[in-house]
């Protein structure tokens, strides 16, 4: 017996109505053992949580796309919805409220069906499936297809989904608990068997077809990626020691592509972090690892960077140009070499090695793979020796350190003090916010998502022939006395954005639905990773990762950075030779 979609979006109102975690868990696991088909108890899990099952693209579909389809089946102004929108923050509730009010005017005749979640499933695959030229007018036709025959109710869920923002209270974690009551097998199961899938749908799956046996099964696949296991923050080498309570292991932070290789016999594949077949991107590691690597089978993590011709690490940016690039591949892997360096064996011959100490990894990744291949590494409790090494890996182009804890298991997906990340501090810039878009979910009534802005002192009469963005519009607005080099809304506190936000409404020039162009007034201090080239700006550079530090309110706009400090410091990055800063 199918399961409707109305069903499963009727079971999250009810959850976001309590309270209680455990009633939550019950609740969902009361649902669960309703279901009777294993791929639709999979995929409602997926729902339930937020995520958007693996099988299904990236659905790149945004605020603004859903914005206009509701707008247009409707039939109401921008005023109306973001009179809605303003009282929640919440587009799913704001969907919901416009339809009970504004009910879309296409017949409903010939959807006399509920929708089942399947179907559900499919027309959200159509969307993922859906690229190339007119794909936004496309993806939209999809959406007003479903969205005329389903109620408000559906439709909160569908737009809920298709952003991932629930807001009923339900995590992964609860979710966890949830499928080990509906099996009633051991929490601690269900979280193993989480972190080696890496999708708790497929878990659920596995077990509404083959009880608890079927989580036996549950183990790493060769040819089947995991999630990594992630990073938590320290601020130097000295608190990464604390941390871990004594020796710690140290290993250089490279700036690449994490990439996680399986290999059978003559088989490799190399899969990103996002768990993506990369392969053809790369056919000198795949040949490397057939050469060098002495294992029949094996899972191994490492990082692919770009190099120089005598082997120095390149930004970040310049390995993009070969990712994911398949035609005219030989000119781009010539001007472009890349480097692997291993840090983590996960399998070997048949045997998992996950719940292995990190230090016992290591030591037999080191007798199948040439140390020049492994990333480099320091054991020590000494903070004088770890920061050396700290230098040693700034002075040599990385990013800093990774510190590991030595007895650490592997746990894939999980971020925490096991390893700790170490990066150096970079130079900032002095910004100005030119423009400010309101913020979603509880920042929704605050200007939390600013256009920064540097000096253009290269155009000062400066025109824009052409507006492809709205950064052009912003600069064109200015006169192009200043260009856009990126937006963030990450840095300040709620305190300090209801602050900004105050003065900024004072000094809005001009406003475009829930974006607002601003006098250039507000100087901020930014940090960032590191700065790429991109085509999104007009200047041709994008800082990456950026954040906001603090406000200078000690500053004029008159003293902000030039587009000339920006370009120095990008040819400037890791010493980059002049060949590979062209085109």
């Amino acid at each position: 017996m199918v399961t409707n979609f109305l069903e499963l979006c009727n079971l999250c109102e009810q959850l976001k109505k309590v309270g209680s975690k455990k009633a939550k868990v019950s609740m969902v696991a009361d649902f669960l053992r309703k279901v009777s088909l294993p791929t639709e108890a999979g995929l409602i899990v997926h729902f339930i949580v937020g995520r958007i099952p693996p099988d299904i693209p990236p659905l790149n579909v945004g605020y603004a796309l859903v914005y206009d389809i509701i707008k247009k089946i409707s039939n109401i102004t921008d005023e109306q919805f973001l009179d809605e929108y303003n009282k929640t923050g919440d587009i799913g509730e704001t969907v919901e409220t416009i339809f009970k009010k504004n009910p879309p005017k296409t017949q409903k005749l010939f959807f006399e069906s509920p929708l089942t979640v399947t179907e559900f499933h499919n027309i959200l695959k159509k969307i993922g499936e859906t690229t190339g030229e007119n794909s936004r007018i496309k993806k939209g036709r999809l959406m007003e297809s479903l969205l005329v025959r389903i109620s408000p109710v559906e439709a909160k869920y569908f737009v809920k989904n298709l952003i991932g923002e629930m807001r009923h209270g339900v995590s992964e974690g609860l979710m966890e608990e949830a499928i080990a009551k509906t099996f009633n097998i051991s929490l601690e199961k269900v979280r193993f068997a989480h972190m080696v899938a890496g999708d708790l749908g497929e878990v659920c799956k596995i077990l509404k077809q083959k009880g608890k046996e079927g989580l036996e099964e549950i183990s790493l696949t060769l040819f089947q990626p995991i999630k990594p296991m992630l990073a938590d923050m320290a601020k130097n080498p000295a608190e990464a020691i604390a941390r871990h309570g004594g020796k710690t292991s140290f290993e250089f932070k490279l700036d690449g592509i994490r990439v996680q290789i399986h290999k059978k016999d003559s088989e490799i594949k190399i899969f990103s972090r996002r768990l993506k077949d990369v392969t053809e991107s790369f056919p000198e590691i795949v040949k490397t690892v057939a050469n060098k690597v002495k294992a029949h089978s094996l899972i191994m993590e490492g990082e692919i960077i770009p190099v120089t011709d005598e082997g120095k690490p390149l930004p970040f940016q310049y390995i993009m140009r070969r990712y994911g690039r398949i035609r005219g591949m030989e000119e781009t892997f010539k001007n472009i070499p890349v480097a692997l360096y291993i840090f983590d064996l996960l399998y070997l011959n048949g045997k998992p090695l996950v719940n292995q100490p990190f230090l016992e990894r290591r030591k037999i990744l080191s007798d199948i793979v040439p140390g020049q291949m492994l990333t480099p590494q320091l054991i020590t409790s000494s903070v004088n020796e770890a920061e050396t090494f700290f230098e040693k890996a700034i002075e040599e182009g990385h990013e800093g350190l990774i510190a590991k804890q030595l007895n650490s298991i592997y746990t894939p997906g999980i971020r925490g003090k096991k390893w700790l990340k170490i990066k150096k501090v970079l130079e900032t810039l002095d910004l100005v916010i030119l423009a400010a878009e309101y913020g979603h979910g509880y920042r929704h009534k605050w200007l939390s998502d600013y256009y920064l802005g540097v000096k253009n002192s290269e155009d000062k009469e400066g025109t824009i022939s052409t507006v492809s963005s709205f950064a052009d519009y912003v600069e064109k607005f200015n006169h192009n006395k200043f260009k856009v080099v990126g937006k963030t809304f990450k840095g300040l506190t709620d305190d300090e954005i209801k602050m900004v936000t105050d003065k900024l409404k004072k000094i809005v020039l001009e406003q475009h639905g829930r974006t607002v162009i601003v006098k250039p007034e507000i100087v901020v201090e930014v940090a960032f990773s590191d700065i790429q080239k991109s085509p999104l700006y007009s200047c041709g550079y994008a800082l990456r990762f950026a954040r906001i530090i603090r406000i200078r309110d000690d500053k004029t706009v008159n003293e902000i950075d030039s587009i000339e400090k920006v370009k120095r410091m990008y040819k400037e990055q890791l010493g980059t030779p002049s060949k590979f800063l062209e085109g």
